[in-house]
């Protein structure tokens, strides 16, 4: 039990936060729901259901994830956090169904919905945490990308530097940024009904909110399929190949690899060394190598192993066959 609070404890604070507040604005939203009939605040409860039912699985998938590895899994448990960001997008995907269905049935069937202040004043407040809880994410972002931003400087941050952040956090992110467009839209859709007299707005807005639903759990779902099966951090690769490279009593490399596994990364080389020296030489060299291996951002596991200089140049530098335009841009300059 001991063990279970501390994992617990190393969980994403993000997540938690964001289930949290998703699970107190589902309750708020379904009472509107039920006293005024609103189909957009049911498209808005069954989207923070699936909110908070996902992002507390995810902070539990994120604090298991940091288990240490055991005897019948050596490789550790990184990939947990993987797993479970799959599972929770099927929750998403079935309320996303939901949120479409019922918006068509009132396209199709168009009613006049009361209480236009419960509506109004529930969906702004929702807006308002759900804006906070975008923010807070936002920070976390910037954080695990080694920048200490707030506020509406790290939301900015946030959108052009997504992909860099953890699955978890990232998660939450897209989540609440579909949450907070979501409840501007109901909240339109309920001021056009009301005073334009349009009644299928709100039918509208239910099925616009249920798509973003569903984009979001296309991306989740790619980005966690790639990271459960084993996924290559190219970026990292051939920076830690240089660091390698660049090592005096390195000849050559005969490969590197970088997977990530969950939230961290495990590297793996295999390099070349003079064949007369030593042992206790080379072990010395191992032991240098790892540290510094070890240190560089997100690496947890590392295994260096050597072989004899065969003479021949088998490491040219950045696999360019393999590496994408996009993340050889964001590369150091490529020792030849």
């Amino acid at each position: 039990m001991k063990d279970l609070l501390r994992l617990l404890k190393d969980g994403n604070k993000p997540s938690l936060l964001a289930g949290t507040v998703n699970a107190a604005i589902a309750v708020l939203k379904a009472i509107a729901y039920i006293l005024t009939g609103n189909v957009a605040m049911f498209a808005e409860t069954m989207h923070s259901l699936g909110d908070a039912a996902n992002q507390f699985f995810v902070y539990i998938g994120s604090a298991l994830s940091k288990k240490a590895p055991t005897p019948n899994f050596p490789n550790g448990f990184g990939r947990v956090v993987n797993l479970v960001c799959l599972g929770a997008v099927i929750i998403v995907g079935i309320m996303s169904y939901e949120a479409v269905k019922e918006g068509w049935h009132h396209i199709l069937n168009p009613t006049e919905t009361k209480g236009l202040l419960i509506n109004l004043g529930v969906l702004g407040l929702a807006t308002l945490l759900e804006f906070f809880v975008l923010l807070k994410a936002s920070k976390e972002i910037a954080h695990e990308t080694g920048n200490d931003l707030s506020g509406m400087k790290a939301f900015l941050y946030s959108i052009t530097h997504l992909n860099k952040a953890k699955p978890a956090t990232k998660l939450v992110f897209m989540e609440d940024m579909v949450a907070t467009i979501g409840g501007l839209l109901a909240f339109i859709a309920v001021l056009i009904a009301h005073f334009i007299g349009f009644l299928a707005a709100e039918g509208i807005a239910s099925m616009l909110i249920g798509f973003m639903m569903f984009y979001v759990v296309g991306r989740v779902f790619l980005e966690n399929a790639r990271g459960a099966i084993g996924e290559t951090d190219e970026e990292m690769l051939n920076h830690i190949a240089q660091i390698i490279a660049e090592d005096p009593d390195i000849k050559d490399i005969q490969k590197v690899e970088v997977i990530k596994e969950g939230e961290y990364l495990h590297v793996e080389v295999i390099a070349e060394v003079d064949p007369t020296q030593t042992v206790a030489y080379i072990d010395d060299v191992r032991d240098r190598l790892m540290a510094l291996v070890l240190k560089q951002k997100g690496v947890r596991e590392a295994l260096i192993s050597f072989d004899e200089d065969d003479g021949i140049k088998t490491w040219q530098g950045v696999n360019e066959l393999t590496m994408s335009e996009e993340a050889r841009k964001k590369l150091p300059e490529n020792k030849k």
